[in-house]
Order: C-alpha cells, then structure tokens, then sequence
C-alpha cells in the first residue's frame, strides 16, 4: 500500500510538473539570465585581461591595476544582478556581501579593493556562469522542441505539409538520435511526433531543474558573504533570537500565571479567609455549616485548577514525556496523529535535553501542519543519527505548497532551530509530496 501511493504521487509530480509555477519560474530564470551572463562575462574578461596584460608591463602596472579592481566592481554589479534573478524567479536569497568602503591614502584603498574577497567571488561567478547558461539555454530548448513536434499535428492540418518526394516534416528532439529522428510523411505519423513532444515537455521540467540545482549551487556558493562573515551573522542572529525566545518564553509564562494560577490561588486565598470567619470563635458552634462546606469545596476546586494549570505550564516548558527519551515521545505523539503516521527513529546515542525538546516541538509542528494544512492521507517521521547529528524529517503525500512564511508555522520553526545552528529544508512543490527536514546538533 506504502509503494502504490509512493508511485501515484510520484507520477502525479511528473504529469503536472510542466504545469507549475515553479517549472515555468525556471525556465525564465534560464531564458533571462544568458543574456545577462554572456554580457557579464565577455565585459568582465576583457577588463580583467587588460589589467593583467598592463600590470605585467612596467609602464601600465597602475592602469593595470586599476583595471582589475574595476572588473572586481564590475562583476559586483553583475552578481547583485543575478542575485536578484535568482530571488525573483527561484526564491533563492542569499545575503548581501558588505559593501566595501576602504579608507586611508590611494595605495591603502586600491590595497583593500583588490584584497575584496567578495568581489573575486563575483568575478568566479561571471566567468562560471556561462557555460552554466549556456546549459540552461539548452535546458530551454526542451521546452521549444516539445510545444513544437507536440503541435505537428494541427501545423499539418493548417496547411504546413512536406513538398511530395521530400523526406517529411522533421520532428526535433533535444537529443541526438541514432539513425536521425523520424519524419512525418502522412497526418497519421504526425501523432508520433506529437508524442515524443510530450514525452520531451513532460522531462523539461527535470532536465531544467537539474541544471538550475548547480547555478543554485553556485549562488550560495559564491554570491554571498564569506563563510567567515556568514558564520558571524548566522551566529549574531542566533543569538538574537535566542534572547527574543527566552524573553517571549518568560513573558507567556508571566502572563499564564498572572491570568490562571495567580487568580486561582487568589480565590482559594479568598475561600479559605471566608471559611476561617464562618467557623467562628474557638469552641463556638459553627452558625451555617453548609456554607462552610461550599466554600471547602470551592477552595478545594481551586487548588485542584491551580495544580493543573501550573502543571500544563510546565509540561509546555518541559514535556515529560521525554524523560523517558526521545523515542518513547515520538511514538507516542505519532499515536495521537489523527493522520496515520508511519515511524522510524534510530537514535543510539541520546541527545541533550535540550536539543530533544526542540525536535520532539519540530516534529509536533510539523504534525500539526500535515493535519490542518495538507490533506494528506498518511504521514512519514523518520528520526536519525548521522556523524554527530541528529536529522529529523516528516514527510506527507498531500497538495504541497508549504513555504516558511506562508502561514504554516515554518518560520517559527525555522527560528527555533536555528538558535542551536541547526538547519531547516523544505521541499514542497504544488501538488506534493511534502518533505521538511530537521538537521540538529546533538549537543546545545
């Protein structure tokens, strides 16, 4: 049953792959950006040849050197261009690098500029980049040969016939085909055409895909701060959401206890105080026991809704279910899933307290964004360790569509994980399946 639907999703994502967003969104990003790479390219490698030839000269070294660090700010300029592009079309968003503002005398400035790591980034990139785009114009001609044999048919019937005795109409394939691709000579073999025409419409999307999945490489890659630079800004976040989080924490739990327990334990204060009165002086008969039994019972009440709310406090602070590990917990959260949850969790080692109440949190989200948001009929929470990390990944086969941001809870996630740097991927193309994977650290 697992493997039929595994399968049916599967070929649902094929057949409505060319329909999506996202496929049409790549398939821009691969016309758009050839242009702009062939320009960046040839406008960067001919500045940065120029410098080097001058540097090398003894009468052009400063005009050489000039014109390097002009290729650097040029491809600066062509990168923010990319980056763009790639925000745009592929919701890839990598941070600025900093702008470089050298200070001192002449020397000390063209020192800075040409020591810009950032910019000999961009000039990587730019030279990289076209042979990258030329890949992706190739990816868009998947595109074109498929709508084209996919419509021989109605060009034949429109009058677009082969001159009689010559080979037929052609039918064009992306890919070298042994023997030359077949010819259509009769309007029933324009069907044959056509479909080979959907077969290539229905790869397109994959082939670009696969293609657009290096350039994302490469923008990460290149295209943002240095590792160094990132690690102090991942880092200084972190650590800004840490706080927010404790401080948000100790303020729910202030307002919780202000507006529940405290009231509570005012009234069994007040309850109590009421029953003193009504007891009277010492060895006096008691003038209306049943009010004093009413207000018993009602401190009594109380007290028993004070214990409780104090007590889901700190279950919210602390589950217990985890004393017994992270394991027990999971298999216990998968039971009370009104989605039927298939569980796999192979932890030998056991983590930090901290670090399995945020995963045992993650996988409760993301369990309860499957049951209100996905409609999906079955759920996957598989839990592993893998060189010293604890990976954590929740799968559904249901319409897709989830994105940190969209209202799903992603993006309080994301934070959360993120305090302890640890990471988040989500994979959610329209019309599933849906796979969120949670990559932890297993010490805090």
């Amino acid at each position: 049953m697992q493997d039929t639907h595994t399968g049916a999703a599967r070929l649902r994502a094929v057949l409505r792959a060319p329909f999506t967003a996202q496929a049409w969104a790549e398939a821009a990003y691969c016309l758009v950006g050839f242009p702009v790479a062939l320009v960046g390219f040839v406008l960067v490698l001919v500045v940065l040849a120029l410098g080097a030839g001058f540097t090398v000269s003894l009468v052009g070294a400063v005009l050489g050197l000039l014109l390097v660090v002009g290729s650097t700010g040029l491809a600066r300029a062509f990168a923010a261009v990319h980056r763009r592009l790639a925000a745009g079309l592929l919701g890839e968003r990598v941070a600025v690098p900093p702008a470089l503002r050298p200070t001192g005398k002449a020397f000390a400035r063209l020192d800075a500029r040409l020591r810009d790591a950032a910019g000999w980034r961009s000039v990587a990139y730019t030279l990289v980049k076209l042979p990258v785009a030329a890949l992706q114009l190739y990816a868009v001609g998947w595109w074109l040969t498929g709508l084209l044999d996919l419509s021989a048919p109605i060009r034949w019937a429109f009058g677009q016939r082969p001159h009689p005795g010559g080979e037929g109409m052609p039918t064009i394939t992306p890919v070298p085909v042994g023997g030359g691709a077949p010819h259509s000579t009769a309007f029933a073999e324009t069907f044959v055409a056509a479909a080979i025409g959907a077969v290539t419409l229905l790869a397109a999307p994959w082939v670009t895909r696969g293609i657009v999945a290096v350039d994302r490489w490469l923008v990460r890659a290149l295209l943002g701060p240095g590792e160094l630079a990132q690690r102090v800004r991942n880092l200084e976040e972190t650590r800004a959401l840490a706080v927010d989080d404790s401080v948000a924490l100790l303020r729910r739990l202030e307002r919780d206890l202000h507006d529940g327990a405290q009231v509570r334990l005012v009234a069994l204060a007040m309850s109590l105080d009421m029953a003193r009165e009504g007891l009277g002086a010492e060895g006096e008969p008691v003038a209306d026991p049943g009010r004093l039994r009413r207000l018993i019972e009602t401190a009594h009440t109380n007290a028993t809704e004070a214990l409780s709310e104090l007590r889901d406090l700190a279950r919210g602070i602390h589950p217990p279910v985890l004393d017994d590990g992270l394991p027990d917990a999971l298999t216990t959260l998968a039971a009370r899933s009104t989605v039927p949850v298939e569980l796999a969790v192979d932890v030998p080692r056991r983590p930090t307290p901290a670090i399995e109440a945020i995963a045992y949190f993650c996988a409760a989200e993301l369990l309860t964004n499957v049951i209100k948001h996905s409609g999906a009929r079955r759920a996957v929470l598989r839990v592993t360790q893998d060189k010293g990390l604890l990976r954590l990944c929740v799968t559904d086969d249901g319409r897709g569509g989830a994105a940190p941001g969209a209202g799903s809870g992603l993006t309080g996630l994301l934070q959360r994980v993120r305090t302890v740097d640890g990471t988040m991927h989500v994979s959610s193309p329209e019309g599933g399946p849906t796979a969120v994977t949670v990559v932890l650290p297993l010490h805090a």
